[in-house]
């Protein structure tokens, strides 16, 4: 059912003036429901460089991804010795989110430390 021009204006305004809006046509919805799959998933992946302070990481791990003292020291001592570590499992928004928010802490402290996003 296609709607005039003037009918639309007079539904917006009834609904910016707080009136309440009654539906003209009746939607049937399928009563079948579709599984979606689960989106994917993207690792925050920590590198390693010479000139970030090992305290200063693992205050990033315990700000940003919420690990405890001894998770965020395990973690640290991963990125030291094996040149990067994953950080945390999240959709893609969420880790882009996160490695940024990382970036911009440690650059407005002076620090290089950087991160990546992968597909996990």
């Amino acid at each position: 059912m296609s709607t005039g021009k003037a009918e639309q204006t007079r539904l917006v305004w009834k609904v910016r003036a707080g009136q309440e809006v009654q539906p003209q046509e009746q939607v049937r919805v399928r009563g079948e429901s579709q599984e979606l799959p689960p989106p994917p998933m993207y690792q925050v992946v920590i590198l390693n460089d010479d000139y970030t302070p090992m305290e200063f990481v693992v205050i990033v791990l315990e700000s940003f991804f919420a690990l405890d003292r001894q998770q965020a020291t395990r973690v640290m001592l991963e990125v030291h010795t094996q040149g990067k570590a994953g950080v945390g499992r999240y959709t893609r928004d969420v880790a882009e989110t996160k490695a940024m928010q990382v970036v911009d802490f440690s650059q407005r402290h002076e620090h290089p430390l950087m991160c990546r996003v992968e597909l996990a």
